[in-house]
């Protein structure tokens, strides 16, 4: 390819397809039948008997006694800790790899988060789990919880991690924000822990516009959510406040639209798988470029792909890449930024760093959404290979 035909690629654009995102709703008829519905139905207040409904649904898909739906997979995450007895002087052990929501929503109870570097895959490492619990063990001054997070679906190692867990007697409340649809082992990430936290934003596998839900097994638990999440107002003819509560439940009209995805949740994760193999096809054999994660023996829900680039073997870097893309309209972005080096959250502890720091130095995210339209998909390939074939790195 020559410098004038590299100029050519670099200007052109794909007639009709427009600006190409990585993960929008993925919305239908079906949603504008279950909302319209709800609306009609008068029941447009905040709870009403989509929520009841959505909540029993989300529950039975994911294999756990009670859900409770939420404004946010954060305002799940917030009550989750508040339910496990997290407050101001605690301790919360995360991964460090991770979306920022996971930690403020510990600093939201007023503790602090530990961050813990995580394995190959981008998920917390168990070795580093267990040095730290061994140390707060030794210094008297355990956590009072741990977060994993699913990070792009992928499941965390809970074989190992929640035995870890347990062994301290620290509870553990799962970040399965990105990771609804995934299975570890046989089991639904969300049912996993004490409790979970998953997320319904418009980005994520299925949608309610925004929210999210807290699912657990523990009625006490899920009880003392649902009546902070409504203000903490006691069941009283007047109004009646014993603790500072919050605004953070579900609309019923919200709710019904997670109806309709949930019945469609199956579908959606195939599609998305089927993107993913399209870009295993065509990095395959490609030296220096490796799937993110594929190391990952568990079944995850292909919400978010994305590739891990070794300079030395390529010779261009993953933000030349996500450069070259955004030249042609198409959405891709680092994979997350660490916590520790956030600057909000510095000088926080912080265990190991080093694969974190190696993940976001080299990884990139790409458009993944089961909306994506085959000649989106098939202009985002033939982009990256015209790239690949002779960008401006060559």
């Amino acid at each position: 390819m020559t410098i004038s035909d590299v100029e050519a690629t670099s200007s052109m654009k794909a007639p009709g397809i427009g600006r190409i995102p990585m993960s929008t709703p993925d919305v239908g008829p079906l949603e504008e039948e279950y909302l319209l519905r709800a609306f009609r139905s008068g029941w447009i207040a905040p709870t009403g008997p989509d929520l009841t409904a959505f909540e029993a649904e989300l529950a039975a898909k994911v294999g756990v006694r009670h859900a409770v739906g939420l404004s946010s997979g954060t305002a799940a995450l917030h009550l989750g800790l508040l339910g496990l007895g997290v407050g101001p002087g605690n301790q919360v052990v995360t991964s460090t790899m991770t979306f920022a929501a996971t930690a403020n929503a510990i600093t939201y109870c007023g503790a602090e988060p530990v961050f813990i570097d995580c394995c190959a895959d981008g998920n917390m490492d168990p070795v580093l789990l267990h040095k730290a619990l061994t140390v707060a063990a030794e210094g008297g001054r355990l956590p009072a919880a741990v977060v994993p997070v699913d990070l792009l679906g992928r499941p965390a190692d809970y074989d190992r991690i929640l035995p870890i867990a347990a062994e301290f007697g620290v509870p553990v409340l799962v970040d399965a924000a990105e990771s609804l649809g995934s299975l570890h082992g046989v089991r639904a990430t969300a049912s996993m822990g004490h409790a979970a936290a998953v997320s319904f934003n418009g980005n994520k596998i299925m949608t309610t516009s925004g929210g999210g839900a807290l699912l657990t097994d523990d009625a006490e638990l899920a009880g003392y959510a649902a009546y902070l999440a409504a203000q903490a107002r006691r069941p009283v003819a007047h109004y009646e406040h014993t603790e500072v509560g919050f605004n953070y439940r579900l609309s019923n009209l919200l709710a019904a639209l997670g109806r309709a995805q949930l019945s469609r949740l199956e579908s959606m994760i195939s599609r998305r798988t089927e993107n993913r193999a399209r870009y295993v096809e065509l990095f395959v054999g490609r030296e220096g470029i490796e799937l993110f994660g594929s190391g990952n023996p568990h079944h995850d829900n292909a919400w978010l792909s994305a590739v891990l680039i070794d300079e030395s073997r390529t010779g261009f870097t993953a933000g030349q890449l996500g450069a070259w893309m955004a030249d042609h309209d198409i959405e891709t972005r680092p994979l997350w930024k660490p916590m520790h080096l956030q600057p909000v959250f510095s000088g926080l502890p912080m265990l190991g760093g080093e694969m974190a720091e190696s993940l976001f130095a080299t990884g990139l995210t790409l458009p993944s959404g089961s909306a994506l339209s085959p000649e989106q998909l098939d202009r985002v390939l033939s982009v990256i290979d015209a790239f690949l074939c002779g960008g401006p790195h060559q």
